[in-house]
C-alpha cells in the first residue's frame, strides 16, 4: 500500500531542484561571508544574490530581508522586536483568535511584561472584522498582527484592507504569510505592511530557514545578542547551505505559482467530488470565504479526529486536524473554536488535507476513496 501525503500544510517535501542547489552549495561554498577573503567574499555574493531573490519575491529591497531560523523566530522578532523598540509609544497590541501560536505565544508574553492585547474575533467563515479593529484602534497602539492565510482553513484575510486602514496611524502592521507566499501574488508596498514572515520549509525548501521583511522606517530591536549579521537585527553566522536551497525555491514557486495554484485548486476539486459521489457527509469550514486552494478543512458529523486521524494513517493517508497534539490527545482546534464557538462539534470532528508536490491526480483520487470508506465506516 503506498503512502499519500496530504499534509503540506505542515510541511512540504524538500525539491529535487533544492536539495542539488544545497548540495553543491556544501561542497563548493563554505566560506563565512563575513570573512574578508576570497571564501568569504564568494560566499558573501551567494548570499547577497539569495536576499535579492527573496526581496523581488515581494517586491521589497534587498536590504529589507532578515534571514531568520523558521516563521517563528520571524514571528517572534517582527512582534516582539517591534514592541520593544517602540515600547515609549504605547503598549497596546492588537492581534486576533485565529492567529499561529508563533503569534499568539509571543502576544501572550508581552501580556506578561505589562502590555495590552485585544484578541479580534472572526465570524463563522473565519473572517476577520474589519469594523472590530477600527474599533479596538486606540493612541496606543503599537501594532497590529494579522496572518494574511489561516494556516487551518485557508482563509485568506482582508490584509489590504488592513493596510489602508493603518497608513496613517502610528501602529506598525504585521503579517504572517507562510502559507500564502507562494500562492498569492505578495507586494509589500501595495499591502502596505511594515512587516512579513515568511517559511522555507513551506514551499519546498529546507527546515530551519526563513525570512521576515521590515520595511526601512520600522524600528526594530534584535531578540539576540552578537554579531552584526543581518544589519544588526538577527546576530550570527548565516545558514549559507539552507539559505541557497531557500532562494531556489523561491525562484521555483514563483515561477511555478500560477500553475501550482491551478493544480491545487483541481486536486481539491477533485477530492470534494469523491467524497460527494461516495455519500460521505461533510462540510467545509469557511466555505464561503476566499480561500487558497492547496487547504481544506472539512467536519465529518459523527465522526472523532483522533479515531480519523489514526484510521487514515493506517491506510497509508497522512492529514492533520490542524489543532496542537499534546500529551497523546488533540485538543480542539482555537481556531474553529473561533470560527463556531468551543462547544461546537466542528473543533472536534475537522481534518485539514492540504495538497502539494508530493500529490498528482492519481494518488490524490486514491486518497479520497480511503478517506470516504473511513468515514462512512466510523460514522456508521
Amino acid at each position: 500500500m503506498n503512502a499519500i501525503y496530504l499534509d503540506h500544510a505542515a510541511t512540504t517535501p524538500v525539491h529535487p531542484e533544492v536539495v542539488n542547489a544545497m548540495t553543491e552549495s556544501l561542497k563548493e561554498n563554505f566560506g563565512n561571508p563575513s570573512s574578508i577573503h576570497s571564501f568569504g567574499r564568494k560566499a558573501r555574493q551567494v548570499l547577497d544574490k539569495a536576499r535579492t531573490i527573496a526581496a523581488k519575491s515581494i517586491q521589497a529591497s534587498e536590504k529589507d530581508i532578515v534571514f531568520t531560523s523558521g516563521g517563528t523566530e520571524a514571528d517572534n522578532l517582527a512582534i516582539t522586536g517591534v514592541v520593544d523598540a517602540n515600547k515609549e509609544k504605547g503598549k497596546h497590541i492588537i492581534t486576533t483568535k485565529i492567529e499561529h501560536h508563533a503569534t499568539l505565544h509571543a502576544v501572550e508574553n508581552l501580556e506578561k511584561n505589562g502590555y495590552e492585547a485585544t484578541y479580534l474575533d472572526v465570524n463563522e467563515q473565519g473572517y476577520v472584522d474589519i469594523n472590530q479593529l477600527k474599533l479596538a484602534l486606540r493612541q496606543d497602539t503599537i501594532l497590529v498582527t494579522v496572518m494574511m492565510v489561516n494556516n487551518e482553513t485557508g482563509v485568506i484575510q482582508p490584509i489590504r484592507e488592513i493596510g489602508k486602514l493603518l497608513k496613517d496611524h502610528q501602529a506598525y502592521f504585521h503579517t504572517d504569510a507562510v502559507q500564502a507566499y507562494g500562492m498569492l501574488p505578495i507586494k509589500v508596498k501595495e499591502l502596505q505592511v511594515d512587516l512579513l514572515t515568511v517559511s522555507s520549509h513551506k514551499i519546498n525548501g529546507p527546515k530551519g530557514l526563513g525570512f521576515l521583511y521590515v520595511a526601512p522606517d520600522v524600528a526594530l530591536h534584535a531578540l539576540q545578542h552578537g554579531g552584526e549579521q543581518e544589519r544588526k537585527r538577527r546576530p550570527g553566522t548565516e545558514n549559507m547551505s539552507a539559505i541557497i536551497g531557500f532562494a531556489e525555491a523561491i525562484k521555483l514557486a514563483q515561477d511555478e505559482r500560477e500553475t501550482r495554484y491551478q493544480t491545487y485548486q483541481a486536486y481539491r476539486d477533485k477530492f470534494l467530488q469523491i467524497l460527494s459521489e461516495q455519500d460521505v457527509t461533510f462540510s467545509i469550514n469557511g466555505e464561503n470565504g476566499e480561500r487558497i486552494p492547496s487547504i481544506i478543512n472539512l467536519s465529518f458529523p459523527g465522526a472523532n479526529v483522533e479515531a480519523l486521524l489514526t484510521n487514515f494513517d493506517l491506510s497509508g493517508v497522512a492529514a492533520s486536524s490542524g489543532s496542537a497534539c499534546t500529551a497523546g490527545s488533540v485538543e480542539p482546534s482555537h481556531v474553529l473554536s473561533a470560527m463556531f464557538s468551543e462547544e461546537s462539534a466542528c473543533t472536534t470532528n475537522s481534518i485539514r488535507f492540504s495538497f502539494g508536490l508530493a500529490n498528482d491526480k492519481a494518488n490524490v483520487q486514491e486518497a479520497a476513496m480511503r478517506v470516504a470508506k473511513i468515514v462512512k465506516r466510523l460514522t456508521k
